[in-house]
């Protein structure tokens, strides 16, 4: 089955990847390895806001954590074409705007980690960081990077 397909099954739509907002590229191929620049979480073309712990709570960040994994699939698709050229999620990094006090990190990313694994089956697990961060870019709630591997085009 085709991951567009699965897309389908999930009921994910695919937003258009979004524009980088300063000096830096999307998305570089190298060495059989897609690197993926950092992704904001959007819902319903609304930038989701915050930190967590303080007036977001974990719900939220992981829903935002799911929301960035979308645009993450979003450059993917528009770096390679095809999401079917993913062989491997090899590694996401998950930034969490998040109070002092707040420790979950990890069960907010796996909004993320989680929708990998529903996409890509097994080749979608990876590793991981989940970290805590006083404040992300345009006051976004979570930020993810994240490695793929690919099949040559």
């Amino acid at each position: 089955m085709s991951i567009e397909t699965r897309l389908t099954e999930l009921g994910i739509a695919l937003p258009e990847a979004a524009a980088p907002v300063a000096a830096y590229v999307p998305a570089v191929e190298a060495g059989g390895l897609l690197h993926l620049s950092g992704q904001l979480p959007f819902d319903d073309g609304a930038l989701m806001t915050g930190y967590v712990g303080g007036n977001r709570d974990a719900d939220y960040g992981k829903k935002a954590a799911e929301r960035c994994a979308v645009m993450v699939l979003a450059q993917v698709k528009k770096a390679l074409g095809t999401l079917d050229r993913v062989e491997r999620v090899v590694k996401l990094g998950v930034f969490v705007s998040s109070d002092p006090a707040f420790t979950g990190q990890p069960a907010v990313a796996n909004g993320a980690s989680e929708l990998m694994v529903a996409v890509f089956g097994d080749a979608g697990r990876h590793a991981r960081s989940a970290v805590g961060v006083p404040v992300l870019p345009l006051g976004a709630v979570v930020e993810i990077d994240a490695v793929f591997a690919v099949r040559q085009a």
